[in-house]
Parts: structure tokens; C-alpha cells; sequence
């Protein structure tokens, strides 16, 4: 157990990118509400995923975390939910096929709800007014009284959240993810994509591999792997007090874990020395992500490694890379030598997304999927170059047929962009964009194995 630390003790340290709210009693209510609801998710399954996290870090397994930028309740559907865990289904498939290495699989789901933003007010047509920070906080909808922080606003997202997870167990565990399903997994849109021919293919050579596999006696009856998948939520620890209402001593360990996930991480914005959010997190016994990117000195990104895992336990601590595909290529190196020096047995996973952010000429905020790919291309390449073993992606995409991110085989133009914008925050990856960030994210995957072999050798 950390020393010095309590589920409260982040209120003592500087909170930035959370609301000030307006009724102090009606947060002390809902914080009290949510205290006594039961946990999200179980301190074994955080421990079952925090020993998944250690072989990635191992370089015995692969990362894949992905889903949407901000969870909504205007778009909770189950349909919604079904179509992004099926693209991750199909992309651990890709990514599973090519490299022979366990996918780890972890949505941005059941908790994804709060944003950081970069200025606490936006303006619209002389209009000034509090920033959308996310449905657990405000609305969306451009008024004085939707942009007032509402703290029940916490409530509604946990019962969401408990609706959502309800769901993907059914999914990960009921059959849905059974691999003879694997050509039920393309979504009926994606037809046109040259990606889903190929992902067609590869589902013909996993089912004759499976018919042998039967005529040996091996099936979904036998090994229950072949008929479920191991699956996690995540999301960004950014509303506190609606994590430290949900943590929890477990009763076996006597240790602390935040239930309302599996994995939790720390932004751009809130990791710093003093950071109220650093301390929440350094006591919690979850696996932990850091997002670290072109402001992170190596000094500065030791200190916090020693702050959050001073036992050096692997699988604790993921490293999120988000650079810029201009940047990576000579801003990560420091921070993996560093990190490598002093022995620390972090998750290397690349973000591709948050660094290549444009505003399209007509006013939409966009993600070119050329640069994308070259941000991802960049990552691999330093951790081929300095020895380390790149393990992980992290996207926000959808199961959607949205146009939101350019490019790709699909051809998102500039122009089509309102075709299908539908993003409550940042832009996402498409369904047919997100298979083809797989295939090619497989061969890299595989490239960087080969690597490691041969310097084995």
C-alpha cells in the first residue's frame, strides 16, 4: 500500500481540468450516492489485466486499447456498443493472425465520459460560456444552463456505465467473441473496402485451421478460449470525485482499487509535480496509463515512475505516446533511454491520435489518416532503433459508419466530412479505417519481431 495516502488525500494537491461546482450539498449527495453503489468492475480482473500488461511489457504479448473520444448519452445504444467492440474484435484478429503474440484487448468504454480541454471557455457568435467538458460534467448544447456542472450528471454516468459493461460481458463471454464468428464480425457497410476483402480472406484461413482443429477433437467445447475472449474497460481518471467514490479496499489484499475500471490514465494535462491527480492514482492497486508527449522531460518522467511504481511491478504502468508525426521520431528517444537506464518495466503503447488534430478548411476538426500511419510508422521505428519493444496502440475509433478522419482506403475527403460527423469531441476513426490501421499496424508488429529475433540470435 502506498505510504501516506487515502482515497481523499488528491484534495490536498493542485486539481486542474476538473468543474468548480456551483451546490457544494448536491456533489457531497451524489459523491455519497455513488459510495454506496456496488463496483464496476472487480480488484481481480484489475489484477488479471495488470498481469496481462506484464507480458506486453515483456514483449511476449500486444497492447490494443481503443474506442470513442467521449462516451454520450445521447448516442447509448447498444447497437453503438456492439459495432466498436466487434471493429476491436476484428482488429485483435488482424493483429493476432500476423504476429502469433496474445492481444490484450481494453476499451476506451463504460467510463469514458470526461474531457480535458485546452481553455475553460469557448465563444460562439460573441457568446461566451463554460467548455463542454464532457456528459459527466455539463451538455453539450450551447446554454447557460447546460454548461452549469451538474453533479448527478455522475450518477447517470455510472448506470450507463453499469449497462454498458452488462453488455460487454455478455459479448466477450456469451459466445459473440467465439472464433467460428470471426466473418460475423464485418460490420455490413464495410463492404466496398478493400481491407474487408482481405479481412474476409484471412477469416476463410482461420476457419479451415478451426475445422482441422475440430477433426483433432480441439473446439469451443474443449478450449474455452476458442468461444471467449478476455476483455477491459479504461478510461481517463480525470473527474475525481467520481473515481474516489468508487474506490474500494479489496477484501482479500487489504489494498485499494478504483472499481469504476479496469485501467485508468493520466492525461497531457494533469501529469505534474504536485498534480492531484498523480496522487489519487499512486495509491490505487489498478494497472496505470500516462500519456507523455513532446512537454515530458526524462527527469520529470522518472520522478513520476518512481512516484506511481516505486516497487518497479510490471504491468503497473503504461506509457501513452502522443507526439505528432513530425515529432516522434526525435522527441521519444530521450524518454525511452531514459526509462531503459534506470530499469523501470513500463508498456511502450503510441497514441496517433491527439497529435495530428487539423482544422479542415471548412471548420471541421479532422485526423489525416497519412499522418496517423506515420506517427504509428515513427513509434515502432524508434523502439526498433533503441532496443525497446514498441507494445501497444491506442485510438479512439468507432464501430460507426462516420466521416471524421481523412484518408485511408475508404477515402474520407475534406469535403465529405459533413457527411457523417457525429463526434461529441474529437474526430475518429471509421470502422473500415480502423481494420486498415490493423493490417498495417500487423506488418510493423511483425517487423519489429523479426528484429528482436534476429538480435537474439
Amino acid at each position: 500500500m502506498a505510504a501516506n495516502w487515502t482515497p481523499a488525500s488528491w484534495r490536498d494537491h493542485e486539481g486542474r481540468q476538473m468543474p468548480e461546482y456551483t451546490d457544494a450539498a448536491a456533489l457531497a449527495a451524489a459523491e455519497a450516492q455513488l459510495g454506496t453503489y456496488p463496483p464496476l468492475v472487480f480488484a481481480g480482473e484489475a489484477r488479471a489485466l495488470k498481469a496481462d500488461l506484464a507480458k506486453v511489457a515483456a514483449g511476449e504479448a500486444f497492447l490494443l486499447q481503443g474506442g470513442d473520444c467521449a462516451e454520450s448519452f445521447a448516442e447509448f445504444h447498444p447497437n453503438n456498443i456492439r459495432d466498436t467492440f466487434r471493429v476491436l474484435l476484428q482488429m485483435a484478429v488482424v493483429l493476432t493472425y500476423a504476429s502469433k503474440l496474445p492481444i490484450v484487448k481494453v476499451g476506451r468504454m463504460a467510463g469514458q465520459f470526461a474531457k480535458p480541454r485546452s481553455k475553460p471557455t469557448e465563444v460562439i457568435k460573441d457568446v461566451e460560456l463554460p467548455s463542454y467538458r464532457g456528459d459527466i460534467i455539463n451538455d453539450i448544447d450551447f446554454s447557460p444552463d447546460s454548461r452549469i456542472p451538474d453533479p448527478q450528471r455522475m450518477v447517470r454516468a455510472y448506470n450507463q456505465s453499469a449497462a454498458t459493461l452488462n453488455l460487454l460481458r455478455a459479448f466477450s463471454a456469451g459466445g459473440y467473441a467465439n472464433l467460428h464468428q470471426v466473418h460475423a464480425w464485418t460490420l455490413d457497410f464495410m463492404g466496398r473496402s478493400p481491407w474487408a476483402r482481405k479481412f474476409s480472406e484471412m477469416a476463410d484461413r482461420i476457419g479451415e485451421a478451426l475445422d482441422f482443429m475440430k477433426a483433432c477433437g480441439i473446439d469451443a467445447d474443449t478450449v474455452p478460449q476458442l468461444q471467449a475472449t478476455a476483455f477491459y474497460t479504461s478510461h481517463e481518471a480525470l473527474l475525481l470525485p467520481y473515481e474516489q467514490a468508487l474506490t474500494r479496499r479489496d477484501s482479500l489484499t487489504g489494498d485499494w482499487y478504483d472499481t469504476s475500471a479496469h485501467m485508468l490514465w493520466i492525461g497531457d494535462r494533469t501529469r505534474f509535480a504536485g498534480s492531484a491527480h498523480v496522487e489519487y492514482m499512486r495509491g490505487i492497486g489498478n494497472p496505470v496509463g500516462m500519456k507523455v508527449g513532446p512537454s515530458l522531460e526524462p527527469d520529470v518522467l522518472l520522478r513520476l515512475l518512481d512516484e506511481l511504481n516505486p516497487a518497479r511491478e510490471a504491468g503497473r504502468i503504461t506509457l501513452i505516446t502522443r507526439y505528432g508525426h513530425d515529432k516522434i521520431e526525435s522527441g521519444l528517444p530521450p524518454l525511452v533511454r531514459a526509462v531503459m537506464r534506470e530499469g523501470h518495466p513500463v508498456v511502450w503503447s503510441c497514441d496517433p491520435m491527439h497529435g495530428n488534430v487539423i482544422t479542415a478548411p471548412n471548420g471541421y476538426k479532422t485526423r489525416p489518416f497519412e499522418r496517423i500511419l506515420a506517427e504509428v510508422r515513427g513509434f515502432f521505428a524508434v523502439h526498433r532503433a533503441e532496443g525497446s519493444f514498441g507494445g501497444g496502440i491506442h485510438a479512439e475509433l468507432t464501430g460507426q459508419n462516420v466521416t471524421e478522419c481523412t484518408g485511408g482506403a475508404v477515402d474520407v475527403t475534406e469535403q465529405s466530412l459533413a457527411d457523417r460527423y457525429h463526434t461529441h469531441c474529437d474526430p475518429r476513426l471509421n470502422a473500415a479505417q480502423s481494420i486498415e490501421l490493423a493490417f498495417l499496424l500487423a506488418e510493423m508488429v511483425s517487423e519489429e519481431l523479426a528484429e528482436r529475433r534476429k538480435a537474439a540470435a
